[in-house]
């Protein structure tokens, strides 16, 4: 391929607590204990409660999952160093915002003046894929065709099903508390990297926001970075599933990419509809049915994922990313984190076990993964 298509993700944790489970405001505390092994990498979010780490730029899903293992390996031990645990999912299962304090910084206290409670009861974490793209016209183009693969991607990462003690009934909670932000969702079909440049240029110039970076859209193009980034997903508590949303993310694009130089593009459908489809992926994950817009009917979503895989299959092998892509099956058969947090609050009905058995896997899942990589 001409172009690379590099990639990179962010990850967002949660800082716990081992004595009581709960979270614990003490993001100062583990900065200064893995400043050495991340540098500019890691990062506090508003919340001191939460810790941002993110990759390098990667040449390959396998450049990356040593990266997304060695990160995670890193910030543990960290975390450990000073008493505290590191824990992968997109809701802690009973903790409050009312009990979290907000970062320091002129950053956070112009976000929290104006969006008031809304930006104080965002504690949630999730999972950023970046994939380059060649230039901004092939970046909107893309970006309006990949939409309608968001709710398969989030279904597949969905680890947030409790919410301030309680069991939400939906597999990605934090996908509704997300959605409280404005300019957050679907984005909507461009024209032309134009007209999307006027749209942006139009909400500075009217003081809406003072960058792009303030658009935070389920996929957008990253104003800094020059990539087109996935923002809909949970962050997964396995490493190998963040690892595999990664690779179809990369995927998706080279595919639709390759289609665009045939001039065969994708479909694009409506933003409403593609919500539908979002609803029900944080509603039910992956044991639900997503709407087939095409055909017009509603279909399982573990069935449309091999669908996805098969689109995406003669552009892996190229990528080098077949293993990577073939742990979704796994996660199909064995169930995404939501699952597998509410198969242990059925078994014990004490959300505390809960959060136990995701710092347990979220340790676990580094140690297998880093075997598995030689890492």
């Amino acid at each position: 391929m001409a172009h690379a298509f590099t990639v990179g993700v962010e990850e967002e944790f949660q800082i716990i607590d081992p004595t009581t489970w709960a979270l614990r405001s003490h993001v100062s505390e583990l900065l200064a204990s893995s400043a050495p092994a991340f540098g500019e990498h890691i990062k506090r979010e508003m919340h001191q409660s939460i810790v941002e780490v993110g990759t390098k730029i990667c040449g390959s899903i396998e450049e990356l999952a040593g990266e997304i293992i060695r990160t995670r390996r890193d910030l543990a031990d960290a975390a450990e160093r000073v008493g505290l645990r590191i824990a992968a999912a997109g809701t802690h299962p009973f903790s409050t915002w009312m009990d979290q304090v907000i970062s320091p910084g002129e950053r956070y206290e112009n976000i929290v003046e104006e969006l008031q409670q809304l930006a104080r009861s965002l504690l949630i974490f999730g999972l950023h894929v970046h994939v380059a793209v060649p230039d901004p016209s092939s970046m909107i183009d893309l970006m309006n065709e990949a939409r309608y693969f968001l709710p398969h991607l989030l279904a597949l990462s969905t680890s947030s099903p409790f919410w301030m003690g309680r069991d939400t009934g939906l597999k990605s909670y934090r996908t509704t508390v997300f959605r409280r932000f404005p300019r957050t969702g679907i984005p909507d079909h461009f024209q032309s990297w134009t007209e999307y440049e006027e749209y942006v240029e139009q909400l500075v110039e009217l003081h809406c926001i003072d960058n792009g970076k303030k658009i935070w859209w389920d996929l957008r193009p990253q104003p800094t970075f020059g990539t087109l980034e996935f923002r809909i997903c949970d962050v997964p508590t396995a490493p190998r599933a963040s690892i595999a949303i990664a690779a179809l993310a990369q995927a998706i694009i080279v595919k639709l990419y390759r289609l665009r130089e045939r001039n065969l593009g994708f479909r694009r459908y409506h933003r409403a509809l593609i919500e539908e489809n979002k609803w029900r992926a944080a509603r039910w994950g992956i044991d639900g049915k997503l709407i087939d817009f095409g055909k017009r009917r509603e279909v399982p979503m573990r069935e449309l994922a091999s669908e996805l895989l098969e689109f995406i299959d003669d552009v892996v092998d190229d990528l080098g990313s077949r293993r990577e892509i073939e742990y979704v099956w796994t996660i199909l058969s064995g169930g995404t984190s939501a699952e597998k947090q509410l198969e242990v609050y059925r078994a014990t009905g004490d959300l505390r076990a809960v959060v136990q058995s995701v710092i347990d896997e979220t340790r676990e899942g580094v140690e297998e993964s880093a075997k598995t990589y030689h890492v």
